[in-house]
């Protein structure tokens, strides 16, 4: 199994259980790990062949821009199964971080995989 790899991606959103956090919007960090078979896209020099992290990265950013969770761990949840429906992805592992949740921490957050690694080797 290879993986694709998209790190420390910023993006904006409305997320928060608190009155004040749903007036504004926050920064979450992700981390994502993609399954996928690079050979194919390797063979050919061909982007079409591989997940494209640029149109991956873009996606996410719209999710992010158009959604309003209270919890981390809905807007992860939600997100896994929209990359995984909407690209194809056998398999994923997903970190989102919230800077500056807790004031004694760098960030709090959730990880996640889903989906199977078994069917990202076949």
């Amino acid at each position: 199994m290879d993986l694709v790899l998209i790190e420390s991606l910023r993006v904006d959103t409305v997320i928060g259980v608190y009155d004040w956090e749903r007036t504004m919007t926050q920064t979450l960090v992700l981390d994502l790990e993609l399954a996928t078979d690079i050979r194919p896209a390797a063979a050919d020099d061909a982007i079409d062949k591989t997940l494209d992290y640029a149109a991956i990265s873009e996606r996410i950013a719209e999710f992010a821009a158009s959604q309003a969770f209270e919890l981390v761990e809905t807007f992860a949840e939600r997100l896994a199964e929209r990359l995984r429906e909407e690209f194809n992805i056998p398999w994923l592992g997903l970190t989102v971080r919230k800077p500056g949740a807790v004031p004694t921490a760098s960030a709090v957050g959730v990880r996640i995989e889903r989906g199977s690694r078994e069917e990202a080797v076949s």
